[in-house]
């Protein structure tokens, strides 16, 4: 949904030399004096103005953080409070832990809940941890366990599978322990920004007529590290919903769970949708080009080529980061164009529309400093 836009805001005057001028004739008038600036009056006077000005800041400020579009930390919580909306907490990333026997058994096998599984070399700091107890009957060799990462936020995500196979408490009959799903889904404690965008979105989760905005509502609830939501109906009762992780990753299978639990509760959407969760589909594209830099800034090339590797690699998290966002070379030279380039020349990407389900991620990134030139 758009968000109506409003002008910028201000409680009280906070300019100084306005402040400084009113206040200073008005002294003056009752006073009838004139304070030149080397009178002792007028310095004292200038000293004690200091402070009123830094209240009026203070008073401008406090008030701009009752107002959602300026809230912020604490503030924000409070509005939030008032649509029975609460930050999300910080999340611990998942993934799926296979136990595997040396042999069947002919009694079952218990595997406790919090057995932990680390990485290979791995220093204890991060390990995964089991979220219940589970058995391996008899006969069966093996058994798969959703584990969860001992340190919330995003240090347990991005473990791919195979890379966690040490088993930290030792289990009798354990012949081996390995991810089967890359581990993912951990983020830090909800950012103002997203809390605000949610907060937006809260009206849209009173109805369950099935509002587009109350479903990316539901499921930006699932996990603090969705950043974007995408949906479709590509029949009737038929709804699709696809979220977009932090930093433009792809959900992992645990966190697509998390969301279609979040859309389907009964109380949430209507009796008659039918609810999919699907992961974006990726479209990739490469990165070719050549920049030049103005040869009257040679002495600056070094920071200048330091600059453009980053304004490359923001491009590079800024096109990945929403769903449905067209692959725009434009923005690309616009970045390295305001990094310091004198001009550049593209290969690839080409433009390309992107259909709203789909994410844009680049694959082959070849960059070459073409040298000095002149304008």
């Amino acid at each position: 949904m758009g968000f109506v836009e409003l002008p910028e805001i201000s409680f009280v005057d906070t300019d100084v030399t306005s402040i400084l001028n009113t206040a200073l004739r008005s002294l003056e008038l009752e006073t009838g004096r004139i304070l030149n600036k080397a009178d002792p009056e007028r310095i004292l006077f200038l000293a004690l103005m200091n402070i009123i000005i830094q209240q009026r800041h203070l008073i401008d400020q406090a008030k701009k953080a009752d107002l959602l579009p300026v809230a912020r930390g604490v503030m924000l919580d409070y509005i939030g409070s008032l649509y029975n909306n609460v930050r999300l907490a910080s999340s611990s990333s998942r993934t799926t832990i296979k136990f595997t026997l040396s042999t069947p058994l002919t009694s079952a096998q218990i595997i406790p809940m919090s057995t932990r599984v680390g990485p290979q070399g791995g220093d204890g700091t991060v390990y995964f941890s089991t979220i219940e107890t589970v058995v391996i009957d008899p006969g069966d060799t093996s058994i798969e366990i959703i584990s969860t990462a001992n340190i919330p936020g995003d240090v347990g995500n991005g473990f791919l599978i195979g890379q966690l196979n040490v088993l930290i408490d030792p289990l009798p009959f354990i012949q081996s322990v390995t991810n089967v799903t890359e581990s993912g889904g951990g983020a830090d404690v909800e950012s103002d920004d997203a809390y605000r965008d949610r907060i937006r979105l809260t009206p849209e989760s009173f109805s369950t007529a099935g509002p587009r905005d109350g479903y990316v509502y539901w499921a930006k609830t699932a996990n603090p590290a969705i950043v974007d939501v995408a949906l479709a109906s590509p029949e009737p009762y038929s709804v699709v919903v696809v979220p977009l992780m932090l930093g433009g990753e792809i959900p992992t299978p645990d966190i697509l769970d998390a969301v279609e639990v979040a859309v389907n509760d009964r109380t949430r959407r209507p009796l008659t949708d039918f609810v999919t969760v699907k992961p974006p589909e990726l479209v990739s594209y490469n990165i070719t080009l050549t920049y030049y830099i103005n040869r009257e800034r040679s002495a600056e090339s070094s920071d200048i080529q330091a600059a453009i590797d980053s304004a490359i690699k923001s491009f590079s998290l800024w096109q990945k980061s929403k769903l449905g966002r067209a692959i725009n070379p434009s923005e690309l030279i616009g970045r390295i164009m305001a990094a310091g380039a004198l001009r550049v020349e593209v290969i690839s990407p080409n433009y390309m529309e992107l259909a709203s389900l789909q994410v844009a991620r680049e694959n082959d990134v070849t960059i070459t400093y073409g040298g000095l030139d002149d304008d």
